[in-house]
């Protein structure tokens, strides 16, 4: 589990081929510091799991799952990615539960300079995941936990603080460029308990809610 506040800014340092999906070899001198066998990291939204740790890189098996999700298909070395560990128990939540399974892709439409190195970035968001949208919601845009300024048929805004902005690869993002997109699963679990009552019938009642987990 991961919370949305990027750690660090790692280098992909080679992506090899393999039967099936692909091996990452990711630089990243902060995560690697105390990084094990074995633990997940989350690597442009992406929960993956650190494997043949060499100094200050780590290795990362992609699924063929993660390749057809995720951007993390077309990924070439030098490319810079938003790098997390896992939370600890005593880890402040700066952000949002972030789990690192990527629900879609999105597709940078603008990022334009508000002021003061404030920055509006503009999403094309697929159908199938507008449901879970709302504003003032989260919304993880390649692992970076990011509230939603403006919502509308098919897109989704959000303002950039500078300290985000310098921290994370949005710097060298372009308008056309994918993004892993992962709504908040808050949201999933509503939808899920609110599809099992019936709402018509008019017997939506506090004790009800109640019963439900609300």
């Amino acid at each position: 589990m991961f919370t949305g506040i990027i750690e660090e800014l790692g280098t992909i340092q080679a992506v090899e081929s393999r039967p099936a999906g692909v091996r990452l070899r990711v630089a990243a001198p902060l995560v690697c510091s105390d990084v094990r066998e074995g633990d997940s990291i989350c690597v442009n939204g992406v929960c993956l799991t650190a494997v043949e740790i060499r100094g200050a890189s780590f290795g990362a098996d992609v699924s063929p799952e993660s390749l057809r999700r995720s951007s993390l298909a077309v990924i070439r070395a030098g490319t810079k990615v938003n790098l997390e560990r896992a939370l600890l128990p005593t880890t402040r939540l700066g952000g949002h539960i972030v789990q690192g399974h990527v629900d879609a892709m999105g597709e940078i439409l603008a990022l334009d300079l508000l002021g003061g190195d404030n920055w509006w970035l503009r999403l094309r968001v697929p159908p199938e995941i507008d449901r879970y949208l709302v504003f003032k919601g989260s919304l993880a845009i390649d692992g970076i936990s990011l509230t939603l300024a403006e919502v509308a048929p098919g897109s989704v805004a959000v303002t950039v603080i500078p300290h985000t902005y310098q921290s994370t690869n949005l710097a060298q993002r372009r308008p056309g460029d994918k993004v892993n997109l992962e709504v908040d699963v808050l949201a999933k679990y509503v939808e899920k308990m609110l599809s099992t009552m019936d709402l018509r019938s008019g017997k939506l009642t506090l004790e009800t809610l109640l019963n439900q987990g609300f």
